[in-house]
């Protein structure tokens, strides 16, 4: 497995995610929540069924650990988005625990279409989800199998 450092302190300058998302195969961990999912217009039945769901496995005081899974919903309901916006095909999410993060990883059938961050974007045109996420996570990456994509990110829970 490739770990790379996310650049924690660096803002959302590009500097955590670089041109491109690594190839990078996730670490190990148990599923706990799979979706198909179809639409946009899903993503807010999700968030609730994550938060609810992740109440139970948080770590920390209760403003840590709401804090941490309010960033846990930021980055699957980007991962989400952007699949189903871009992706294409079949989109399915998935979080897994580690012993101490939370792994979401969100897959389509673009497979010969790498997680791209937006370069030289005005902020107020959008495309800045996977630099805040690479922010947030703690190891991030993409790889293909199967002719799937899979994009995931690791988030701490306490």
């Amino acid at each position: 497995m490739r770990r790379r450092p996310t650049g924690k302190g660096n803002g959302v300058t590009g500097q955590g995610a670089g041109p491109a998302w690594p190839t990078a195969w996730p670490p190990p961990a148990s599923p706990i929540l799979t979706w198909q999912l179809r639409d946009i217009a899903e993503l807010p039945r999700l968030r609730d069924e994550l938060r609810r769901h992740t109440s139970a496995t948080a770590r920390g005081n209760d403003q840590e650990s709401a804090d941490l899974r309010d960033q846990l919903v930021l980055a699957f309901d980007e991962m989400a988005s952007n699949a189903l916006r871009h992706g294409g095909g079949e989109v399915r999410a998935v979080l897994r625990l580690t012993e101490d993060s939370y792994l979401i990883e969100v897959s389509d059938q673009a497979a010969t279409a790498p997680p791209a961050p937006a370069v030289d974007r005005d902020p107020s045109e959008g495309g800045l989800g996977l630099y805040l996420i690479a922010e947030l996570a703690s190891m991030h990456g993409w790889y293909v199998r199967a002719g799937h994509k899979h994009v995931w990110a690791l988030l701490p829970r306490a």
